[in-house]
């Protein structure tokens, strides 16, 4: 029997092709799961939804009204929700001083709202399934625990995001609910791909990896799938998905200077 037999899943921040939602959607669904994939790009959503033999919806995290109709449409094409994932963000690289009074507004209604909003709805969810319960799973960041430069806004807010999900898990344990955080540090993906591509970086990270290499986003998926199912009897946790690499910090700003210069020299 497939680990997810007969769950309902749905899965936001899905509309970029080949992103970490993508991977863990295709995950679910590989393992038996009905899945229901969210963002804000329909062309992209209706290509996976037609691969995966889903559905989709279009949501906005940062407006609580569209994650509110999000979490309805997801009871009325799927009925009950037994697992909801948000892995929506925003790589926010800007140093503390400079950061615009728009860019902070910008960072907390997706990263710590906005998390607000899907906890809260898909809590509501649960708790109306016929056996409350299911399983809440938030993508946060390694830099929570390994700060690296610039990245205040968006550390801070990723942050706030464990916390709310640590609260989730202790305020609904009772209903069956479970709430998790998962950590990965640089991954690969449309986002980082400039960043993947600059002479000597790629190898700075790595150094600092224990297992030694960069965790994948199916590495994610994976965490994401234990999680998911009835096997994890793990609750208000942050899943550091990142090969150890808190263990020993992300490299700083002059470290990766000089791993860049060095390579663009070789």
């Amino acid at each position: 029997m497939k680990r997810l037999e007969g769950k309902k899943a749905v899965i936001l921040g899905a509309a970029t092709g080949d992103n970490m939602a993508q991977r863990i959607a295709r995950r679910f669904a590989d393992e038996g799961a009905a899945v229901l994939v969210s963002g804000r790009n329909e062309a992209v959503l209706k290509a996976l939804s037609s691969e995966l033999g889903g559905s989709y919806a279009l949501c906005d995290i940062t407006d609580h009204e569209q994650v509110s109709q999000l979490a309805a449409q997801a009871r009325q094409e799927l009925g009950t929700i037994d697992i909801a994932v948000n892995a929506t963000g925003w790589g926010l690289l800007k140093p503390t001083l400079e950061l615009t009074d728009e860019e902070l507004e910008g960072i907390v209604n997706l990263q710590f709202k906005g998390v607000h909003y899907f906890l809260a709805e898909f809590v509501r969810t649960m708790m109306a399934n016929p056996s409350p319960g299911g399983s809440l799973i938030n993508i946060s960041s390694a830099t929570t625990k390994a700060p690296v430069n610039n990245h205040a806004a968006y550390i801070g807010t990723k942050a706030g995001g464990e916390a709310l999900v640590r609260c989730v898990a202790n305020d609904y344990g009772p209903y069956g609910i479970r709430a998790n955080s998962i950590s990965p540090a640089f991954t690969k993906t449309p986002m980082t791909k400039g960043s993947f591509a600059l002479p000597g970086l790629v190898d700075v990270f790595k150094s600092r990896v224990p297992l030694g290499r960069l965790n994948t986003s199916d590495d994610v998926a994976a965490a994401a799938l234990w999680l998911a199912s009835d096997e994890a009897f793990v609750t208000g946790e942050n899943m550091q998905v990142n090969g150890g690499l808190t263990l020993r910090g992300n490299p700083q700003a002059t470290d990766i200077e000089s791993a860049i210069m060095a390579a663009g020299s070789a």
